[in-house]
């Protein structure tokens, strides 16, 4: 359940970060690498505190990591792309 918190926290801040790009007139293919930046950052945020305070390796949070960073960044990359 964590997990699809952190996603579902992943797709707030692509809509925050576009909503601001749109209103400041930037294109959605500007905002995108910022976006991504912010999302890596957070996601490996979570994964250390996975490894650090929930104990799990690094081998087992890998995998998380991946799901969590990728699933929200490649529908911002598909819309950065459809929207430009």
């Amino acid at each position: 359940m964590h997990t699809v918190l952190v996603i579902f926290g992943g797709f707030v801040l692509l809509a925050i970060t576009y909503v601001i790009a749109l209103w400041r007139g930037t294109s959605l293919r500007r905002a995108f690498p910022v976006y991504a930046i912010m999302w890596v950052i957070a996601s490996a945020a979570n994964l250390w505190i996975g490894v650090a305070r929930a104990g799990y390796a690094v081998t087992e949070e890998l995998p998380i990591f991946l799901a969590v960073f990728g699933i929200p960044c490649v529908v911002a990359w598909l819309l950065a792309r459809r929207w430009a």
